[in-house]
């Protein structure tokens, strides 16, 4: 399983490739998901009419990963250890690495930078 993260979606919405040509793939083969937390950064970030629109049709037709306890417990240990080696890469990161590790899916992301540091991640 694909978990598609915030950038990607936007790249996918504003017809950014190479992303969005590999948002369309993974939407094709229905193999695409994303989270409960980007789908709120999508949500919380459009500011028009037409992109609330857009966004909303988006994130309402692919399966959303939720936040739930499991995923904040990981989501908290990943943040932990990454603060602990002077390597923190934000809250939302976190949880979004949090919930892709208990899915077991591949985290389809442009920010590797972040997300490679997350031990046991693996990376779309």
């Amino acid at each position: 399983m694909i978990v598609a993260d915030t950038d990607v979606l936007i790249d996918f919405l504003q017809g950014r490739d190479p992303s969005a040509e590999r948002v369309s793939r993974e939407l094709e083969r229905g193999m695409i998901c994303t989270t409960a937390v980007s789908r709120f950064e999508l949500l919380a970030g459009a500011r028009t009419a037409r992109q609330q629109q857009l966004v909303k049709k988006l994130v309402d037709s692919i399966p959303n990963l939720p936040l739930d306890a499991e995923g904040a417990d990981r989501a908290a240990d990943v943040r932990r250890a990454l603060e602990m080696r002077g390597e923190g890469i934000g809250m939302a990161d976190s949880l979004i690495a949090g919930i892709a590790l208990i899915h077991k899916g591949s985290l389809l992301t442009r920010n590797r930078r972040h997300f490679e540091r997350v031990v046991g991640l693996a990376l779309a």
